[in-house]
């Protein structure tokens, strides 16, 4: 049964409307003016209010800000286009004229309880998702993820910029897009940047743009991934990648809201949310004066750190529930079911890749797998200590004979390991498998070749 106050100002009408919706079976509340309405009844206990427009004192209009959350629905016997248009902008449901017909009212009254039992229904499905996963697309419910989860809350709502830090493949861009989705510009763009993947001498151009004949082959004015994410949320994925140039560039627009093209003589004003990421440990590269200390701290206004998976073990097997519907549904199959041995297995390896590895690692199982149940062998977790010892380290390190003799390194090292496994499968494997394997991202694989110079095989 459904709650409606009628506020009408001639007693005759005001019972006849009672009559006929209590017919209808709702709850019905009377008052006489917007005074009487809010001194006798707490207004936002009822699920609709209708109410007469011109009423002794305040006018039936008043009593929309006096109840936010409950549709009011105005009526009138000076019906015009300017008195309707006015009481929608005010923010009344909808708005019908006197004299009207009894079916014709119950229908709106009908229509506009619906709508707002849907509204609440909505908010309420939202709410258990939000609680279930509060960021989208990650899974956890370990102490180190509730905090991540309640922080990414806290801080979405605030223009403040967000620096984003954890091991590679452990989610930091789907944090970025949680902030941008739970913030006020959720409606504008979230322009994703990985600062790593673009070549130095490109960055500067693809970030913030350039005029016509700025340099050779500049035909024509480019506006960069900045003046793109106007209005919405920049995320610069491993910053502790971008040149010296690069970031004066970006200080300049965090400290005055400005952005200049490359070649241009004036700047524009853009409205733009920075987050940013990076595994890297950016207060060494500051203390190597390879990034701005000034840049640094402009950054981390907030700081979130995302955990790596071997230290959120206990979320390991909702994680890979959740990876594995999500890779049966990508490949096509029904959802797939991990054995116990299966399970024991993904719940004592180390992850050094974190979801990424795991990810990879489900959908690999799943496409080889020949029914709905994954088993321990398919899942490929051979070698985990040598995978652990190549996962364990995202600084550069020196890898010089004279390093490897004074720091004592094994002849098994990460760089050993690393050289051996990709010599020996690089004729047989492509890049993406290669990544793989290692539990790795192929940009991660490329970085590593470049540092221990191997050579790529060509087709």
């Amino acid at each position: 049964m459904s709650r409606v106050l009628v506020i009408e100002d001639e007693p005759i009408i005001r019972t006849e409307l009672r009559r006929l919706l209590v017919r209808a079976g709702h709850d019905v509340s009377e008052a006489g003016s917007v005074h009487e309405a809010s001194s006798d009844y707490a207004l936002d206990s009822f699920d609709l209010v209708l109410s007469d427009l011109r009423l002794p004192g305040a006018p039936g209009t008043d009593i929309i800000a006096l109840c936010p959350g409950v549709p009011v629905l105005i009526m009138t016997s000076y019906a015009t286009v300017r008195s309707a248009v006015d009481a929608m902008k005010l923010g009344a449901v909808d708005y019908i004229a006197k004299p009207f017909d009894h079916d014709e009212l119950l229908m709106q009254v009908e229509r506009v309880l619906r709508e707002g039992l849907l509204t609440r229904q909505n908010a309420a499905l939202k709410r258990e998702v939000e609680q279930a996963h509060p960021v989208s697309g990650m899974v956890g419910s370990s102490a180190a993820m509730r905090e991540v989860f309640e922080r990414v809350r806290k801080v979405a709502p605030s223009p403040a910029t967000v620096l984003v830090l954890g091991e590679s493949g452990t989610g930091k861009e789907l944090v970025a897009r949680a902030l941008h989705a739970q913030s006020p510009r959720a409606d504008g763009p979230l322009v994703a940047v990985n600062c790593a993947a673009i070549p130095e001498g490109l960055l500067e151009s693809e970030l913030f743009g350039h005029e016509k004949g700025a340099f050779t082959g500049a035909q024509a004015a480019h506006p960069g991934l900045v003046e793109a994410a106007h209005g919405g949320t920049l995320f610069l994925d491993e910053i502790g990648e971008l040149p010296a140039p690069a970031q004066a560039r970006l200080l300049r627009m965090l400290q005055d809201g400005e952005v200049r093209r490359v070649g241009a003589t004036r700047s524009r004003k853009v409205d733009v949310r920075i987050v940013a990421a990076t595994h890297r440990d950016l207060p060494r590269r500051v203390q190597e004066g390879s990034f701005r200390q000034d840049l640094y701290f402009r950054l981390r206004v907030v700081e979130i750190r995302l955990p790596p998976l071997r230290e959120r073990t206990e979320d390991a097997p909702a994680l890979a529930r959740h990876l594995l519907e999500k890779a049966s549904r990508k490949v096509g199959r029904p959802t797939a079911s991990l054995a116990p041995e299966a399970m024991e297995a993904l719940t004592s390896h180390p992850w050094p890749g974190n979801v990424r590895e795991l990810e990879n690692a489900l959908e690999r199982a799943v496409i080889l797998a020949d029914g709905p149940v994954v088993t321990a062998g398919l899942l490929a977790l051979e070698l985990p200590d040598a995978a652990d010892r190549l996962g364990a380290s995202t600084e550069p390190t020196d890898t010089s004979p004279a390093a490897e003799e004074t720091s004592g390194a094994a002849p098994d090292s990460m760089e050993e390991y690393f050289r051996r496994f990709v010599m020996e499968h690089q004729e047989h494997m492509g890049e993406t498998e290669l990544a793989k394997r290692l539990g790795i991202s192929r940009k991660a694989l490329w970085e590593k070749r470049q540092k221990l110079g191997i050579p790529r095989t060509r087709a």
